[in-house]
């Protein structure tokens, strides 16, 4: 049956075997969005956040328990990348390492976005002096860098994961909301939020099912490249003793651990904890910007 006697008959043409599979096409999707490279850095965020879901159930030893015997300890099929300065397993401290190396950042992020889409949309909606005030508040925490704002915090309130990624968290808030910010005024003129005005919907409402929504793509972009400040924020407050505290198993409190290792020609801790922050950060970092570009070509596009 031709497409014209269809038509005429009211029927629907029969659906082609050619037609891709809906998982295909999705993947396809993914694929044009990221790119090959982007669906790598995908992929090895996949194994971090494995490593850090069931890194305590795969580690070959217990990571905060040594031997004086067993000290930097090289290769082999007992300890695969060999043992730190007091005898620990270092293949399983990476794994152990993971979980505390992706919590703070995903506390960081959580509380970055909440905080910083709540004060972005509360000051585009309400505008005028709630703007006003909103604006420079967030000036004030702009003048304090991330980390002296996030040693302040663990000074006053004792070292930790939880203190330090808050403090964090306060830090980042100022660049997130300005950002959002911008995406979400554009919205707030357009045409469809003045009609949805006219028709007496509350303005909480229209906020958070028709701007919210058309600004999320922009929040999952800068909590993405957050996502790898703050694995090294977290680093650098772990490695001056203010973030997780030992024997935990932490990537940046173990390069500061292996300072000593390292002069004594023994580089293994610190060189694959470093490793580690490096891939982590440049593949969120990688996915981040394709994601913060394929938006912004949809926006242009418009």
């Amino acid at each position: 049956m031709t497409s014209n006697e269809s038509a005429v008959l009211g029927t629907q043409p029969a659906a082609t075997p050619q037609r891709l599979p809906a998982a295909a096409g999705r993947l396809t999707s993914l694929r044009r969005r990221l790119g090959w490279v982007g669906i790598a850095c995908a992929g090895i965020v996949a194994v971090v956040v494995l490593a850090a879901l069931a890194g305590q159930f795969l580690v070959p030893y217990d990571p905060t328990v040594g031997s004086v015997t067993q000290r930097h300890l090289g290769y082999s099929a007992e300890h695969l990348l060999g043992t730190d300065q007091a005898g620990r397993d270092i293949f399983s401290r990476l794994l152990a390492g993971a979980r505390t190396s992706l919590i703070g950042p995903l506390i960081v992020v959580i509380t970055t976005a909440v905080a910083g889409s709540a004060l972005a949309l509360a000051a585009v909606w309400f505008g005028g002096k709630t703007d006003a005030f909103i604006g420079r508040v967030l000036d004030v925490l702009f003048a304090f860098p991330s980390l002296l704002l996030a040693i302040l915090g663990v000074a006053i309130f004792g070292p930790g994961i939880v203190t330090a990624s808050i403090a964090l968290a306060v830090a980042y808030v100022p660049y997130s909301a300005r950002v959002i910010r911008s995406v979400a005024l554009r919205e707030r003129n357009l045409p469809y939020v003045k009609a949805a005005e006219l028709q007496g919907i509350n303005g909480l409402t229209i906020t958070l099912r028709h701007v919210l929504p058309n600004v999320w793509t922009q929040i999952l972009t800068g909590s993405t490249i957050n996502f790898g400040y703050a694995i090294v924020d977290l680093a650098a407050l772990s490695f001056l003793g203010l973030g997780i505290q030992p024997p935990a198993a932490d990537w940046g409190l173990m390069i500061s651990n292996g300072q000593e290792s390292l002069q004594q020609g023994f580089p293994e801790q610190s060189l694959y904890a470093g490793l580690c922050i490096v891939v982590t950060v440049a593949a969120m970092a990688y996915i981040g910007e394709r994601l913060g570009g394929r938006a912004a070509a949809g926006r242009s596009k418009q």
